[in-house]
């Protein structure tokens, strides 16, 4: 859209030109489409956010050009077509408003876009209004843009912060025990089996007194790094359940194939061949492995896995150690 130049003391206020200049240069990351999805504003913030300049993209539909690398509707799109229910699939964040009175006033949402023109990524806070004639009828939806990337980066490090332990990395005791109830929950609906590791560095203590704490916190990192090694699937929680004592849950996994993870665990960590001259299992740094399976149900509780799993390890230990046990 053409705006015709004209001095300060002609532009009328209430006018639709000065509307229109006002919005194009605002500072703010500014579009607008029209009913029929196609752009009416482009405005400067917008091209130096995007890389794309308006010329480029008024009057065409073609505005995702700027934020993904394959076609997908905006957020001002989905208000434009009522498809506003489709934002929960399209949107990792958004305001989860679904009554009439709200989605009149706009939508809110958030979402990491690659900005191919960039060639940067960059999550961003998005906005989306629409404009209704006075009889009602949409005329246009607003879309604005904010870069909140360093926010977003901030808080998932902190996040991650809050849910893994800070000496091995893996997730920590209470990031397990919100997993464990959350797969218990999922195992419960579907009926589904659930299994449990629990796993003892062995003779840790001596290990420590040896060798020293530091040389003690860099074996439980090693431990912990080929236990994650050992781990296939993403589904697959390892966590530092507490001191030398490690947690692995195997959502979806019979007793069997829970049986092949704990001797893979107990195969790599002892291929780590770190000295151990205080241990009664082997000359190296080693483990023991409770496993336990259960197919939950209403009736039993996730501590009946973890007691389970526990008392396998208990039988491990009692055994020898530097083996992995089925609890019976």
């Amino acid at each position: 859209m053409e705006i015709q130049s004209e001095s300060p003391d002609k532009v009328e206020y209430g006018s639709l030109d000065f509307s229109i200049r006002l919005m194009e240069h605002l500072v703010v990351p500014t579009f607008v489409i029209d009913a029929n999805c196609r752009v009416i504003i482009w405005n400067l913030a917008c091209e130096r956010l995007t890389g794309i300049k308006a010329a480029d993209v008024i009057g065409t539909s073609d505005h995702w050009r700027g934020f993904y690398d394959t076609p997908r509707p905006c957020l001002a799109d989905l208000i434009a077509q009522g498809r506003t229910l489709e934002i929960d699939t399209l949107y990792a964040d958004h305001d989860h408003s679904h009554d009439d009175e709200a989605i009149a006033f706009g939508r809110s949402a958030m979402n990491w876009c690659v900005m191919p023109r960039k060639g940067t990524r960059l999550y961003l806070a998005i906005d989306a209004g629409p404009i209704y004639e006075e009889s009602g009828k949409l005329i246009a939806v607003v879309e604005t843009l904010r870069n909140i990337t360093a926010q977003k980066l901030a808080e998932d490090e902190l996040q991650l912060r809050a849910t893994r332990d800070g000496l091995t990395g893996v997730a920590n005791r209470r990031c397990f025990d919100e997993a464990l109830h959350s797969e218990w929950r999922r195992a419960s609906r579907e009926s589904n089996v659930l299994s449990l590791l629990m796993i003892d560095v062995d003779f840790f203590k001596r290990y420590n007194d040896a060798y020293g704490h530091q040389a003690g916190d860099q074996c439980l990192r090693s431990v912990a790094t080929a236990m994650s090694d050992a781990v296939k699937r993403s589904s697959d929680a390892v966590a530092r359940y507490g001191g030398e004592e490690f947690a692995v849950l195997l959502p979806s996994t019979e007793a069997a194939g829970a049986l092949i993870v704990a001797q893979r665990i107990c195969s790599a960590v002892a291929d780590l061949r770190l000295p151990h001259a205080e241990s009664e299992a082997a000359g190296y740094v080693t483990v023991s492995i409770g496993v336990a399976c259960m197919t939950v149900s209403r009736e039993s509780l996730p501590a009946d896995l973890v007691a389970l799993a526990d008392g396998a390890l208990y039988q491990a230990k009692r055994e020898g150690r530097n083996q992995a046990l089925l609890a019976a």
